[in-house]
């Protein structure tokens, strides 16, 4: 998308006009299209539609940004490569806040604060669109992924002689009621006094058979 002597000349008209916030908006979107855009240019060596020695790769389409600015929530269309990846320079700090943004929406889910009160705290931060059940759950998923990677983890890459088992009962929400679930930790100590968390686990009860599978997941891993 390039920035036409049209779209300029109806924005300056709207301005001239004591045109409200949402003319700034759409300039703002305006311009971050247009940057965007002729960064994908200048990665692909080549224009929309042209034809060039220099072209590296063809669009493939385009993928929806939506954008939080001070001017208000802005759609961008983020250009897709046949070969290779592309993501503007201009969006890469927003990435970085977005990240943090991230890990503000993990850290109040894992303390149990609810999805209404998510949505409320990302809105104090500054994203007046809030986010929706569905984001919050999208973005919660990668907490699974990484604890299950944590939780497969080898142990084989230090011996553990000594190793402190403990458990304690949380409640936790099953089959849409709160219970009291079994959470068991188990934390090695190598001769160099070296302490790590090797695994944990969460039953419905602290019972022999409970005690016996998470052991023998833990050797299983060493």
């Amino acid at each position: 998308m390039t920035i036409t002597h049209t779209d300029l000349n109806e924005l300056l008209d709207a301005i001239r006009a004591g045109g409200d916030i949402d003319v700034v908006r759409r300039g703002v979107e305006l311009m971050l299209q247009a940057l965007i855009d002729a960064e994908a240019t200048a990665q692909i060596g080549a224009d929309r539609f042209e034809r060039t020695s220099t072209r590296t790769t063809q669009r493939n389409g385009t993928r929806d940004r939506l954008l939080s600015t001070k001017a208000g929530d802005v759609d961008l269309k983020i250009p897709k490569l046949r070969q290779g990846s592309f993501f503007p320079s201009i969006l890469e700090r927003r990435r970085r806040i977005d990240r943090a943004l991230f890990a503000v929406v993990m850290e109040a889910y894992v303390h149990g604060v609810s999805t209404r009160k998510v949505d409320d705290l990302v809105a104090a931060l500054g994203l007046e669109s809030g986010i929706s059940k569905s984001e919050v759950s999208r973005i919660c998923s990668e907490l699974d992924e990484q604890l299950g990677a944590f939780r497969s983890r080898s142990l084989a890459h230090l011996e553990f002689p000594y190793v402190f088992l403990d458990a304690t009962y949380l409640k936790g929400r099953v089959d849409h009621q709160v219970v009291s679930r079994a959470v068991v930790v188990a934390t090695g100590v190598s001769m160099g006094g070296h302490r790590e968390v090797l695994g944990c686990a969460v039953g419905d009860s602290e019972n022999g058979a409970f005690w016996t599978e998470f052991l023998r997941s833990l050797r299983a891993r060493a």
